[in-house]
């Protein structure tokens, strides 16, 4: 594929906090093939995140293969089959993640990002990938913030451009941006 087609195996679903981005991904995967495969990036580093954890992985149930990979996500989507149906929870996250790692250095974050749609663009499992929408808020008053949510917003729109299916999440309700299928 070259660099300005997109993958209609891929799948973007998007939106505000609690909007149930997560939700509608697995009610999508669900319909989409028995090899499941959910890709979390949370990271349980307080009791909060330790309980919005358990909630997702009861939600799931037992028929996901549950692979936990905070920062290295080509590294843990590349050896799973063709034809898996994939959901990647979530690139918000991610970001977090990396920024823990590279702090307000973006240059390994941005090569990370292009990565991953490298990886979109060839991929031949159907990828279902949930983000948030963090630039529809306010202006953050710090600059790593800021940073944040640039990386957060630039994320967003590569993997838009990538993914050959993208949803927006309101209130709960799905509405359709881009469909390839």
């Amino acid at each position: 594929m070259s660099a300005s087609s997109s993958n209609p195996l891929v799948t973007l679903i998007t939106g505000g906090a609690k909007c149930g981005k997560s939700s509608h991904a697995l009610k999508l995967a669900e319909a989409a093939g028995d090899k499941r495969y959910f890709l979390a990036t949370a990271e349980a580093r307080d009791g909060e995140m330790v309980e919005r954890i358990r909630r997702h992985r009861e939600e799931r149930g037992a028929s996901w293969n549950t692979i936990e990979e905070p920062l290295e996500v080509v590294g843990a989507l590349s050896p799973l089959p063709d034809g898996a149906v994939v959901i990647f929870d979530c690139v918000t996250l991610w970001l977090s993640n990396l920024m823990m790692k590279h702090g307000e250095n973006a240059e390994p974050i941005e090569r990370e990002i292009r990565r991953f749609n490298e990886f979109l663009l060839a991929s031949r499992q159907r990828i279902f990938v949930v983000s948030n929408e963090v630039g529809m808020g306010i202006v953050p008053a710090d600059p790593l913030s800021r940073l944040y949510r640039d990386l957060a917003g630039t994320a967003n729109q590569s993997i838009a451009r990538t993914a050959g299916n993208v949803i927006l999440m309101v209130s709960g309700i799905p509405v359709n941006i881009k469909q390839a299928w």
